[in-house]
């Protein structure tokens, strides 16, 4: 390696200096497979000054109306309390608007989301139905440059928002709106953001009540239960990590058939791209205390991804996968260990949407390919096994107290492709095969399962 390859390495890692900053704004997204979160507003939103030049004055107004459609074709769903076949169809409306900057200090946002649920097998609930509802409605205090600005010049805002909030935080997998579900997920209460996500450094503040989603009535604050969250960006280190410091706290009342619970989760994310070299990286760790009931809370998880795009033809993308997540060892003890895994998206652990970060062993690997300008496709499969034999599977619903039916559960395999058919349409096909596991077969689900799907989405700007 020649001298100038590791002074360019050394000043990659160690780039303290913001004035060697290559871009005009710090954030750089993660690259690692179904990690990014959502924007604010939502991506399907746009300043109406883009849609159309006769609008240019309103630059200030978001607005944005999107439809999605989804058949579902479920053959032996392992989530199910009987095999059989299950082939719903799923609608989603919502639409969006904002208004910024023209009221400033103030301003407001407004979303609805309208989710319906036809024909399939199995009566349907708050995962598929939430009728008529509205899942962001606040107001904020936005002072633009109130905390000075960046090394870059860019306004350092403080703002404070109060009311029916839906985000997305970190890697989705404790935060999440869930964007693959048909609902929502909801909460009310404050957010206060100090900087921005050009900025080099920003930290999010949460107090928040998670939603009851109900069917066909308003969503309900869940009573007796809180959730706060301090999340921190540090992105002017280096350009090729962003650190992403965490603390989150849930804290439940007793109700019944559940005991209080307080639970803790300190953690820290790391995740970036290394130059031109084609190779990326997310890593994540948590540890978790607390109490719940009374039982000691004590439990850690761990994710790490490491990827490669190449300079070829179709844009390949080679990635490796692993992570962990701790399970109640005896459920006879004094202490708690298994993974709080908070409002997380389950779809990166699993396409049949059967996993959620608890209890498990999980190696993956995926290739991502892009065929043409428009059209994306990728290829995974991943391996599970429980982390606590004597623990249960949540998402199934399959429990082996005395530990003897082993602890793997499974292998999938899954397919995808997505094509952007215009600037406003969108068309995704899907596959996702399950093949069970020695604890799988043990608790009476040997079938293997398989997952089809074809997905539509329109956006109106």
């Amino acid at each position: 390696m020649s001298r100038s390859t590791i002074l360019r390495v050394a000043a990659l890692l160690l780039a303290l200096d913001p004035g060697d900053a290559l871009t005009a704004e710090f954030f750089r997204p993660s690259s690692s497979y179904g990690t990014q979160p959502d924007t604010d507003p939502p991506k399907y939103a746009k300043p109406l000054s883009t849609v159309d030049p006769a609008w240019s004055g309103l630059d200030w107004l978001d607005a944005g109306l999107d439809f999605r459609w989804r058949y579902e074709y479920r053959d032996d769903d392992l989530r199910r309390p009987i095999a059989g076949l299950d082939d719903p169809q799923l609608m989603r409306t919502r639409a969006f608007l904002g208004v910024r900057e023209k009221l400033d200090p103030v301003r407001f946002g407004v979303e609805l989301e309208d989710a319906r649920s036809y024909g399939g097998g199995f009566a349907r609930d708050g995962r598929d139905i939430n009728e008529f509802e509205l899942i962001q409605l606040w107001a904020e205090l936005h002072f633009a440059s109130l905390l000075g600005r960046d090394a870059h010049g860019t306004d350092r805002p403080l703002s404070l928002r109060a009311g029916r909030l839906a985000f997305e935080y970190l890697d989705r997998r404790l935060i999440g709106n869930n964007q693959w579900r048909n609902t929502t997920n909801t909460f009310q209460g404050l957010r206060l953001r100090l900087g921005q996500q050009a900025n080099d450094w920003q930290l999010d503040l949460l107090a928040v009540q998670p939603l009851e989603r109900l069917p066909y009535e308003w969503d309900e604050p869940r009573d007796g239960e809180w959730f706060y969250a301090a999340i921190g960006d540090w992105r002017r280190w280096s350009e090729v990590v962003t650190l992403q410091p965490y603390f989150l706290s849930l804290q439940q009342d007793a109700r019944p058939g559940a005991p209080a619970r307080h639970i803790h989760s300190a953690g820290l994310r790391a995740y970036g791209d290394v130059g031109d070299s084609g190779w990326d990286y997310d890593f994540g760790a948590v540890t978790q205390f607390g109490r719940s009931g009374a039982e000691r809370h004590r439990t850690f998880g761990w994710t790490s991804e490491v990827g490669r795009r190449f300079s070829a033809p179709w844009q390949p993308r080679l990635s490796a996968f692993y992570g962990f997540a701790s399970g109640d060892r005896d459920p006879n003890d004094r202490s708690s260990n298994r993974f709080e895994k908070y409002y997380g998206f389950g779809r990166p652990w699993s396409a049949n949407d059967y996993l959620t970060w608890d209890n498990l062993h999980s190696p993956k690997a995926r290739v991502e390919l892009q065929p043409r300008h428009n059209l994306a496709v990728d290829f995974g499969y991943g391996a599970y096994w429980l982390a606590s034999k004597t623990d249960g599977w949540r998402n199934t619903g399959l429990r082996d107290a005395s530990g003897g039916s082993g602890r793997f559960m499974g292998q999938e395999l899954d397919a995808r492709a997505v094509w952007k058919i215009t600037e406003r349409a969108r068309a995704t096909l899907g596959y996702a095969h399950f093949l069970p596991g020695g604890f799988t077969r043990a608790q009476g689900k040997g079938r293997d399962s398989d997952f089809f799907y074809l997905e539509v989405s329109l956006a109106a700007f």
